[in-house]
């Protein structure tokens, strides 16, 4: 199956029994994992643990050895190139390093998220401008990314990965360069963007944050991905 011939339409990813290997060193182990639409989830697990490769599956850029991968209405695991970047439109994606093109003020940097996906001048002007009110940065438009601080990149970050309206938000440790004040402020903005009804998948080490602002958080340990109790000391 392709396209929009897929899971239960309340699932916005579905993982059943898959597994990933790098040099016959097994990073994913027959892992099955549900995401349901606006829900928020957290995961967890130490550096090498999985992680990454559990994100790259979602976006496909990275494919399985085994099992099916179906994401915001596609199966990823069978999905033709061609309509890879038909799923890509479905998943914003907020990276813990910007990634904010350095010659482009803030607009710009958004409003090229939505020229790439061929949608009208007047269309991208109205739908920039309502994400950056969404993150809070309306005030902030024609600034360069050298004058932001972290917080400011991040939800410039946000507001890009949100541009073209996608149906699940996954955010690679989103407060990882931030201090303690100004990841709480992210994370608030995150669960916001979630109430709203967007699914949020967020990887993290901030067990801390965890616990401040509790939600579903999974672990990836020795190529398992197992529900964790974020009450438990010995989440870490």
């Amino acid at each position: 199956m392709t396209g929009d011939t897929m899971m239960n339409s309340a699932k916005v990813i579905e993982l059943s029994n898959v597994s990933v290997s790098f040099s016959r060193n097994e990073v994913l182990k027959e892992v099955n994992f549900q995401l349901e639409t606006g829900e928020f989830c957290y995961v967890i697990g130490k550096t090498g643990a999985g992680k990454s490769s559990f994100l790259k599956l979602l976006y496909r850029d990275l494919l399985p050895d085994n099992g099916l991968v179906y994401v915001a209405g596609y199966e990823v695991s069978n999905l033709p190139d061609k309509q890879v970047p038909f799923l890509r439109r479905r998943i914003g994606v907020v990276f813990q390093d910007f990634q904010l093109l350095p010659d482009r003020n803030v607009f710009d940097n958004i409003a090229f998220a939505l020229q790439v996906t061929g949608n009208s001048k007047s269309f991208i002007k109205q739908r920039v401008l309502e994400v950056l009110g969404l993150v809070g940065l309306s005030h902030r438009r024609n600034g360069m990314p050298d004058d932001l601080s972290g917080g400011e990149k991040q939800r410039v970050v946000i507001a890009r990965a949100l541009a073209n309206e996608p149906r699940l938000l996954l955010a690679d440790e989103p407060t990882g360069n931030l201090d303690p004040e100004v990841s709480g402020s992210i994370i608030e903005l995150l669960q916001q963007i979630n109430n709203r009804g967007m699914a949020v998948l967020m990887v993290t080490h901030d067990f801390d944050m965890i616990r401040k602002y509790p939600c579903r958080t999974v672990r990836i340990a020795d190529g398992k991905l197992d529900e964790v109790n974020i009450h438990s000391r010995t989440i870490r």
